[in-house]
């Protein structure tokens, strides 16, 4: 029977097979290789057990979720105050694996007008600014969603569980208080589980990541970094040097657009921290 994972607990996992669910196992050579299932993997179940996992079209280690086609990244300038840094290497991740990336910057009640939310979009990126408590924007959310499998992700507090309430308040999903002291909310979500929404919309809730979980995020290859940048896709091919990295080479069209003021300098320093993040890894 071919299902899909919506929800992974303690070594239990529970499918949707598209007229029933239920809970099954995983057969232990999935563990021994390495390959242990994921959240929005597509699998073959026989005798209550995950018997083989299909080939995924992209897989994520944080949020540890396969097969989606689109991540919707929650940020806020207010307490939690999301880092651009952050925003961008997840950008990066998503970009690396082909995935389309939806910012939404949450909060907009208690904020204001978004900074960044002009920085992104001249960015090039599709971004939809909300407030959960006002519902502001969350309809445009769900169209952007509709019929798609989405994870949602971004650092604790920022309102990834409110949202997901908007959007399916049937849910009741547990939210945190925002410690004003420390910046950053508490966990209220502790698994990643699929929650089907009207339209054949499937979203992820995932437990939310700070600055320092970042480290155990997927290893980004510094030669194909640039291609996940698309405020730099207008410059590349123009350098002077094929195999420009865009950091001290002469005649260099990136550096240029950047000082011509057409790529945001907190982008590109995003880039050359990731970059040298990025050379620092071994290939082992």
């Amino acid at each position: 029977m071919r299902c899909r994972i919506i929800k992974a607990l303690s070594g239990f996992y529970t499918v949707d097979s598209g007229g029933e669910v239920f809970t099954v196992k995983a057969r232990g050579r999935l563990r021994l290789d390495g390959t242990a299932p994921l959240v929005g993997d597509e699998v073959e179940v026989e005798g209550g057990m995950v018997r083989t996992i299909l080939p995924r079209r992209n897989a994520f280690v944080r949020p540890a979720v396969a097969n989606v086609d689109l991540l919707v990244l929650l940020a806020s300038e207010v307490i939690p105050v999301t880092e651009p840094f952050l925003i961008d290497r997840v950008m990066a991740i998503a970009g690396s694996q082909g995935v389309e990336v939806l910012l939404v910057v949450n909060k907009i009640d208690l904020s204001g007008p978004s900074k960044l939310a002009d920085l992104y979009r001249r960015a090039g990126y599709d971004v939809v600014c909300t407030s959960a408590v006002t519902g502001e924007g969350v309809g445009a959310v769900a169209e952007r969603i509709a019929g798609k499998v989405v994870a949602l992700t971004g650092n604790s507090g920022v309102g990834k569980s409110s949202l997901l309430n908007c959007l399916l308040p049937s849910l009741g999903l547990a939210t945190g208080e925002v410690s004003q002291k420390l910046g950053r909310g508490r966990h209220t979500t502790r698994h990643i589980e699929l929650f089907a929404l009207p339209g054949g919309t499937y979203v992820a809730d995932t437990p939310g990541f700070s600055a320092f979980d970042t480290d155990q995020m997927e290893r980004l290859l510094c030669e194909e970094l640039q291609y996940a940048f698309p405020d730099f896709a207008p410059h590349l091919g123009g350098c002077q040097f094929h195999d420009c990295a865009h950091r001290a080479e002469p005649g260099c069209a990136v550096r240029a657009a950047l000082e011509r003021g057409e790529i945001a300098p907190s982008r590109y320093e995003s880039y050359c921290r990731l970059y040298d993040m990025a050379k620092a890894q071994k290939p082992w």
